[in-house]
């Protein structure tokens, strides 16, 4: 991943920073965004869309919040040096809010969110994205998957990770079913008219993605306001481009028209914990918190209650005792890459 990107312009610095973002997301089991997503960036590159050598920089700050301006810089890039800005306004203040315009998709919104962990803080993580969602009741796309990830360091025990899409599926889970040509479950996706359908390719026949809950019954609009939430404070606070406007993931597919703002918004939060009672004392309560709910009676058919982060957790560990799957089509186009750029394959 490293070589590509300083291959296509990227410094070395910028390049690693990238590629351990998305090989990590491969390491915790979200392949639908870690090296599979290398040739949308590529695409974007090309099409002038992302600026390899960028010059963020912050264009608005008070002691404990600021505004980055990406300089359409790759979100794996971005996203890190405004949680950096983030932590060290944490470091002063007890708590640092930052909000990013002029970005671009930034891989899994866990990654960022858990680089507090590193300096014993809470870290808070979302962004806009692409509209490919229908809020409850309409036919027309309006909203990104905007995903939201919370990580709390505990002590004995290992973090509490939250990194969830606000749609009942993203995006990437429908890619994985395409390659496998199989149907989405019910309460993923509708197709244009605004009914309920189970085509793993729907979003290519203007359907939708729906809000977390799926309908109206089952509590959509409560994902309807959370992806609604992520949007505004990822990208009207940032001046970046919101709801409709925010620039597709896809480079083949045209810039909306009338964009309001700056390419994707992302915001980011850093907690120093003794910003609110001592860690030690916090901490252990953590760990008795993860503990109790480790320990809740189980339901028939499941062997133990995870908290979240577990999943990611457990899968981590065996990838990296037995490495990380590529999907074949992945592979060869990885592969693809590289004799394109005339680089080596490893």
């Amino acid at each position: 991943m490293q070589r590509v990107l300083e291959t296509v312009g990227c410094s070395a610095v910028d390049a690693h920073t990238a590629a351990v973002a998305l090989v990590t997301a491969d390491l915790r089991g979200i392949d639908s965004h870690g090296v599979a997503r290398l040739r949308g960036y590529l695409r974007l590159q090309e099409a002038g869309r992302v600026n390899v050598q960028p010059h963020i920089q912050v264009v608005h700050e008070t002691p404990s919040t600021a505004v980055i301006d990406g300089d359409a810089g790759l979100g794996l890039v971005v996203a890190p040096y405004a949680m950096k800005i983030a932590m060290e306004k944490a470091a002063l203040c007890g708590t640092g809010w930052v909000s990013v315009r002029n970005s671009n998709h930034f891989g899994i919104a866990g990654y960022h969110a858990m680089l507090a962990l590193e300096k014993d803080m809470i870290g808070i993580a979302m962004t806009n994205a692409s509209a490919l969602v229908a809020p409850t009741f309409s036919k027309e796309k309006m909203l990104g998957t905007n995903p939201i990830a919370v990580a709390i360091p505990a002590g004995i025990q290992p973090p509490f990770v939250a990194d969830f899409a606000t749609t009942t599926a993203a995006n990437g889970k429908l890619e994985l079913l395409q390659r496998k040509n199989a149907p989405t479950p019910d309460g993923w996706v509708q197709d244009a008219e605004g009914q309920s359908s189970n085509d793993a390719h729907i979003l290519k026949k203007q359907g939708a993605l729906l809000p977390l809950g799926g309908d109206r019954e089952h509590g959509s609009h409560k994902g309807y306001a959370l992806g609604s939430i992520v949007d505004i404070f990822s990208a009207v606070f940032s001046g970046a481009s919101y709801g409709p406007w925010a620039p597709p993931f896809p480079a083949y597919i045209a810039m909306p028209e009338n964009m309001p703002g700056k390419g994707l918004g992302h915001f980011f939060g850093a907690m120093r914990i003794d910003a609110f009672r001592p860690a030690a004392e916090f901490k252990e309560h953590m760990d008795n918190w993860i503990s109790r709910f480790r320990a809740a009676t189980p339901a028939p058919g499941f062997d133990q209650v995870l908290i979240p982060g577990d999943p990611e957790r457990i899968i981590a560990a065996e990838r990296i005792q037995s490495g990380i799957p590529v999907h074949d089509e992945v592979d060869e186009d990885l592969r693809q890459i590289a004799l394109q750029l005339g680089i080596a394959p490893l």
